[in-house]
């Protein structure tokens, strides 16, 4: 699934795919990983929820001149998206262990 561009704004991110239909996302985190950075989204329905708990994995491009034009791309490399999503898995359990010990 390839999705065009973005749009950020305050944890969400509006994706235009290549039908021309908008997805809005929420931003789950983003990450770094072998220097490069990537961002994990949560698609919503029109109903603003997620029922099925898949998460989106793309390359995150910040926008380093202080404008907020950050885009993201699609991983086209299996290993790359398998490594970032095992990446964002890592993440997930820190999360997790960090609620347990009450941090």
């Amino acid at each position: 699934m390839d999705h065009e561009h973005s749009i950020l704004t305050e944890g969400y991110v509006t994706l235009t795919l290549e039908d021309d239909e908008e997805v809005e996302c929420y931003i789950i985190t983003t990450f770094e990983m072998n220097s490069r950075e990537y961002i994990a989204l949560l698609p919503l329905e029109e109903n603003g929820e997620n029922d099925d708990g898949i998460v989106w994995i793309y390359r995150f491009l910040r926008d380093t001149s202080g404008q907020g034009n950050h885009d993201i791309e699609c991983i086209e490399d299996d290993t790359e998206y398998d490594s970032a999503a095992d990446r964002f898995d890592e993440w997930l359990d820190e999360q997790e262990l960090e609620e347990e010990s009450g941090e």
